[in-house]
């Protein structure tokens, strides 16, 4: 039963030093009347603890008292004992002696070293981050591969059923916006291009951007964002219910069955997606100079026939099934990777988009450059 008598004081003796006096059972079942109170008093490490009404006390008591001493922050010095207890030192021996040690104190390097250190790891992650990228982009190649040459070990329904959710579903946000890219490049080239009394050089400007670049790109990023999310953390919760362990089990290939139709599917969707967005740009350029320079419809889509080489529109969709290998990769190898946690989940998800960006980014920088020396 709880004790209540059970209790402390802090003290100063006559010659200042701080004495902590305790009284009562310092026991399991009634240490919590005081642990709240004793945690929040400050106790000088070199206090004298009075133990003249002290009743019984256990491990809990001790680990209490040893506590207050400062002994868990790594200070080790024998508390000064007043008065006498048959059990008191015994106990106290015990719980200094169960109790983990302190960690010590972190070592801090100066400021430059630190910023080596960090910049070292991180250049260490990233090659690390690039091998196994391209360590599973070999994996999924000769699991294509394998399915070319036996194709009835394609899964054909989930391959619809991921064209219709990374596909389908996602035709009105990316015409949506490309249609108000188109129409802030037309605005910002019609402001820029009259300047030099060029406006109807605006047809141009959104014709050639649309079909070469921003339809393409808005496409990949859109996908990146929405699609690769989602293959993150479709597979990722898979493997944190151990689902894919059990499909390894049951003689099924995680590669085959998961990664396989996601990356089909977006295979298919990706151009025709590009496709609709472009239009969906052009047509929200049309709409501009319209409205900002009088150029009506059949006037702007007779100089889009007369001005712009078709030859823009193959170098902007060649780049669609390139940006949709990386979305699908990169959201697959990160669901791959996830470990059986939540934060995990999460954090795998935001690394999915963060790369999937970065690398339709750079990899259209790439194709900017071939283009260049190609005199495309």
């Amino acid at each position: 039963m709880a004790s209540n008598s059970t209790r402390f004081e802090v003290e100063a003796a006559a010659d200042g030093q701080q004495v902590l006096s305790i009284a009562g059972d310092w026991t399991v079942w009634t240490v919590a009347l005081v642990e709240e109170r004793l945690r929040n008093t400050k106790i000088s490490p070199d206090a004298i603890l009075d133990v003249s009404g002290l009743e019984r006390i256990d491990t809990s008591g001790a680990y209490l008292i040893d506590r207050a001493f400062g002994a868990l922050d790594g200070i080790d010095d024998p508390i000064a004992i007043r008065g006498q207890h048959p059990s008191l030192e015994r106990v106290l021996k015990r719980v200094r002696k169960a109790s983990p040690a302190a960690p010590p104190d972190p070592i801090r390097p100066p400021g430059l070293i630190a910023l080596l250190d960090r910049a070292g790891r991180g250049a260490v992650e990233a090659w690390l981050e690039l091998m196994g990228l391209l360590s599973f982009i070999g994996e999924t190649m000769a699991t294509l591969a394998r399915l070319a040459v036996n194709p009835r070990r394609i899964r054909w329904k989930s391959v619809v059923s991921v064209m219709e959710e990374a596909g389908l579903d996602a035709l009105p946000i990316v015409c949506f916006l490309s249609f108000f890219i188109g129409l802030v490049i037309a605005f910002i080239g019609a402001n820029l291009l009259a300047q030099f009394n060029a406006s109807v050089y605006t047809v141009e400007l959104v014709g050639i951007g649309m079909l070469r670049e921003f339809g393409a790109v808005l496409t990949a990023i859109l996908l990146a964002g929405r699609t690769d999310s989602a293959f993150t953390a479709q597979i990722g919760a898979m493997k944190m219910r151990q689902e894919i362990d059990a499909m390894r089990t049951i003689g099924l290939d995680p590669m085959e069955a998961l990664v396989a139709p996601r990356l089909i599917a977006l295979l298919i969707m990706t151009p025709l997606l590009t496709f609709a967005a472009t239009l969906s740009g052009i047509a929200g350029g049309m709409m501009a100079a319209w409205s900002a320079m009088n150029i009506s419809p059949t006037m702007f889509l007779s100089r889009f026939q007369e001005s712009v080489a078709p030859i823009n529109f193959w170098v902007g969709i060649i780049k669609a099934p390139v940006f949709a290998l990386v979305v699908a990769m990169v959201g697959c190898r990160q669901g791959m990777l996830v470990e059986e946690d939540v934060v995990s989940l999460g954090r795998r998800t935001t690394s999915s988009v963060v790369q999937a960006i970065f690398l339709v980014i750079a990899i259209d920088a790439m194709f900017a450059v071939l283009y260049y020396m190609l005199k495309v």
